[in-house]
C-alpha cells in the first residue's frame, strides 16, 4: 500500500512540476502557406537562421524590401528571410497574393520566401506569431508587434534570438552581428 501511495505522489509531483511551465513549442511544427499557394516548410531551414518580417507594400518602411533582399543575398548560406504580408496596420497591404508578389519582384527583386497575408496580432493571430510573441511558446521573451517590418531572428536550432522593431534596417549591425 505504501508503494502505491508513493507512486501516486511521484506521479502527481511530476505532473504538477510540469504544469504551467513554458512549452517551448517547436517552431518547425508551425505551418505557413506560401504566397504561391505552396507550403513553406520551416524544417527545410533547420541549420540556418531565419528572419521573419511582417511586410506591407504601402508603408513608409516598404523600401526595407531592398535591404531585406540584400541581407538574404549576402547571407544566403546561413540565413533565410521570410516575408509575411500583413494588412493589420492602417490597411497598408491591401493587394492580393499575386499583386503583392508582382510588386515585390518588380520593385525590389525579392526572391526570398513570402507567405500569404496573415494576422500578426489579435484573436486571429497566426500560430507563427503566437510563437514569436509569447514567451510560453518561444521560451525566451514576450513581445508585441508594433508596426510593419518588425523583425524576429531565430537561430539554427529554432530558438528565438531577438526582436527588432521597424526602425532597425535589415543590414543594421544589430542584426548582422548575429549572422
Amino acid at each position: 500500500m505504501i508503494k502505491k501511495i508513493l507512486l501516486i505522489v511521484l506521479f502527481l509531483g511530476a505532473c504538477y512540476s510540469s504544469f504551467g511551465q513554458a512549452t517551448n513549442a517547436s517552431l518547425y511544427a508551425i505551418e505557413i502557406e506560401g504566397i504561391d499557394g505552396q507550403k513553406i516548410d520551416l524544417n527545410a531551414y533547420k541549420g540556418k537562421k531565419i528572419l521573419f518580417v511582417n511586410v506591407a507594400s504601402e508603408c513608409g518602411f516598404t523600401n526595407q524590401y531592398e535591404g531585406l533582399q540584400e541581407l538574404y543575398t549576402t547571407y544566403k548560406e546561413n540565413l533565410v528571410v521570410i516575408g509575411l504580408p500583413c494588412n493589420q496596420f492602417r490597411g497598408q497591404e491591401p493587394g492580393t497574393a499575386a499583386e503583392i508578389q508582382t510588386f515585390c519582384r518588380l520593385n525590389y527583386g525579392v526572391d526570398f520566401p513570402m507567405s500569404v497575408k496573415i494576422a500578426v496580432k489579435g484573436t486571429a493571430q497566426h500560430p507563427l506569431y503566437q510563437w514569436l510573441t509569447m514567451k510560453e511558446k518561444n521560451g525566451k521573451k514576450s513581445s508585441s508587434v508594433k508596426w510593419n517590418f518588425q523583425k524576429y531572428l531565430v537561430d539554427e536550432q529554432g530558438a528565438l534570438i531577438d526582436v527588432f522593431y521597424s526602425m532597425t534596417k535589415p543590414m543594421s549591425k544589430k542584426i548582422t552581428k548575429h549572422l
